[in-house]
């Protein structure tokens, strides 16, 4: 019998990786699609050579073509930090919209099913707490984050769209704030940031009061949770992360105590529309998918530090640009 064959825009990224790597241990056949304007071949160079594997380098906003059957297409491609997306405004509008065009097209030209990378981004600055999946959302569209916003909440209407009017069989993920080894260390977002600080001894910044809180999920249960969601028959979006709520000042200091670091921290201004809360209601995911993450944040911590750890010591990388609470 032939394998069931993926193709993953997006696959040198961060999550993307992880899930080119669970479908190769699932014995799919894989094909990696990303352009590395944020990818990085580091984190799919132990999949090279490996039978069954193809690695595209391609901007999806471009016609794709895709010679031999598909079974699904996973659309992760885009920038997804804030420092990503607001120095390639232009690249995160055009990704979400003509990219998930020409994605959804070749999966209704291949029958493939079609899963779309959302985020909890399309909340904003949420006036419901926890966020269900019914809520609309409180974004500012001209805003600083507004490119990334906007860009999967068009996703999201096109993925539906091509549901309703051409029968593309699609999904929808959105995903909470999710860490774990191979995020970029200048990544911007508030994990990367804390633990390269505290492991340079740098005091860790703080942004507003620190009062502002995220739901931190580990790679490894969302990746897990998003190959049920492909799985199962849901059309709806479906939102996944972790939802034990955690003020970001609190958060700082778990990440002292996993690096052993007695680094000071110190505030600045918050950034323009930054979100004052932010967990999910994974409500639907419990009853659809049967699915909740396992990993506490202590011992996702420890699976984390190591990685940037080993990343400082090969690079001798200098201090993280620190932009975001994300």
């Amino acid at each position: 019998m032939p394998k069931s064959r993926v193709l993953i825009t997006g696959g040198a990224g961060f999550i993307g990786s992880y899930l080119a790597e669970l479908f190769m241990d699932r014995d799919w056949e894989v094909v990696v699609m990303d352009n590395l304007i944020t990818g990085n071949l580091e984190n799919i160079e132990h999949l090279f050579g490996k039978q069954g594997f193809q690695f595209i380098e391609q901007d999806v906003t471009e016609y794709i073509h895709h010679s031999g059957s598909l079974d699904a297409i996973l659309h992760f491609a885009s920038p997804a930090s804030p420092i990503d997306y607001q120095l390639y405004p232009i690249q995160t509008l055009k990704v979400g919209s003509l990219g998930t065009h020409k994605a959804l097209g070749l999966a209704r030209s291949s029958g493939a099913k079609f899963l779309l990378a959302s985020t909890s981004e399309v909340y904003g600055d949420p006036l419901i707490h926890p966020q269900p999946e019914s809520y609309w959302g409180n974004v500012n569209p001209i805003g600083v984050r507004g490119v990334y916003d906007e860009a999967k909440r068009f996703a999201e209407a096109m993925t539906l769209a091509y549901h309703r009017a051409h029968g593309v069989d699609t999904r929808i993920v959105r995903i909470f704030n999710t860490y774990g080894s191979r995020m970029r260390l200048n990544d911007g977002r508030a994990l990367p940031n804390f633990v390269c600080q505290a492991i340079r001894g740098e005091p860790l910044t703080i942004y507003g009061d620190g009062s502002q809180t995220r739901s931190f999920c580990h790679v490894s249960d969302l990746v897990e949770g998003i190959w049920k969601l492909l799985h199962s028959g849901t059309h709806q979006p479906v939102n996944l992360g972790n939802p034990t709520e955690i003020p970001i000042i609190d958060f700082a200091r778990k990440v002292l105590e996993a690096t052993e670091s007695d680094s000071d921290l110190v505030h600045e201004t918050l950034p323009e529309d930054d979100p004052r809360v932010r967990q999910p209601d994974i409500s639907r995911a419990r009853d659809i998918l049967e699915w909740e993450p396992k990993v506490t944040l202590e011992e996702g911590l420890r699976l984390t530090v190591p990685y940037f750890k080993q990343k400082i010591r090969e690079t001798g990388n200098d201090s993280t640009t620190v932009r975001e609470s994300d």
